[in-house]
């Protein structure tokens, strides 16, 4: 243990680490052909989590490779998806998932729901596959349409144990979108994975569609746009919990399981939506955890 090391402990207190004292750190990897070697090589660099990463995770591809996985690495927690179903859940989990990713179409930048027409609002399709992820004693993470740090605590609520979170995270000063200045305002780019442009630089297997040599031929489930910048993820994150706390103690949780145990959903109106954002208001100046749509 080295001064360094202290201070980062003090600095960061609540960091993820495993019993070395090291990060937690997590690798994903698709369906390809190749998708085994490269899991091995990413046990043998030190990986605690394989994520096998595929916009249809309840197919036969992501199943079978989730089984080689398990039995090939059985201290290795694997985490497989996305699905939208109990169905999904409950075959990943027998094929050997210790983690269920749940969502099809919820994403900020995504175009499945329109492109392919399929997918399932995300709260319903949490609230089935965390009920069937309690039966087969596996855990769910809810992927995709996290606006805020409200939505965190709805699909905490709705059962989930982890929400996974793109948008609000793609303004910050550390993620890799280039900025650009539009009208007088900084952005920084964000492109889905299903975007042209991602799967022109290696994302096509995740849509299988590796075998497409031709751009033309793709046909993409995602756009590329822009989001404000917001800083440092460090402040971005403290908002994150902060607002995550405060919700489950207006629910009188002092732990996710008490949240999922004591909330309660109301399905609410348009006139119910507008009236729970600020209104009647020129907002002047905004937040640091509300951002205005422009």
């Amino acid at each position: 243990i080295t001064i360094k090391d202290i201070e980062k402990a003090e600095k960061y207190p609540n960091a993820a680490k495993d019993a070395k004292g090291r990060l937690l750190a997590g690798a994903a990897v698709g369906v390809a052909r190749d998708s085994l070697e490269r899991a091995e090589a990413l046990v043998a660099a030190g990986v605690d989590v394989i994520v096998i990463d595929s916009a249809h995770g309840h197919s036969e591809n992501v199943i079978r490779l989730t089984k080689e996985l398990r039995r090939a690495f059985p201290s290795v927690v694997i985490v497989a998806g996305n699905v939208a179903t109990a169905e999904g859940v409950r075959d990943l989990a027998e094929a050997g998932a210790h983690v269920v990713k749940v969502g099809v179409g919820p994403g900020s930048i995504c175009t499945t729901r329109v492109v392919a027409g399929v997918g399932v609002p995300q709260l319903t399709a949490i609230l089935e596959a965390a009920a069937e992820a309690r039966r087969c004693g596996v855990t769910v993470i809810a992927d995709g349409g996290i606006k805020s740090s409200g939505d965190i605590t709805k699909a905490l609520a709705a059962g989930a144990q982890a929400v996974m979170i793109g948008s609000l995270l793609a303004g910050t000063e550390e993620s890799p979108g280039e900025m650009e200045i539009y009208q007088g305002r900084s952005y920084k780019v964000y492109r889905a994975m299903g975007s042209l442009a991602a799967m022109k630089a290696g994302s096509k297997d995740r849509y299988f569609q590796e075998h497409e040599l031709s751009e033309t031929k793709l046909v993409p489930e995602g756009v590329e746009g822009r989001v404000p910048y917001r800083g440092a993820l460090a402040d971005m994150v403290h908002q994150l919990i902060g607002g995550v706390r405060a919700g489950m103690g207006y629910c009188g949780a002092r732990t996710v399981r008490e949240l999922q145990e004591t909330a309660e959903f109301i399905q609410i109106t348009g006139a119910g939506l507008k009236e729970s954002h600020p209104h009647d208001v020129e907002i002047t100046k905004e937040p640091p955890n509300y951002y205005c749509e422009r």
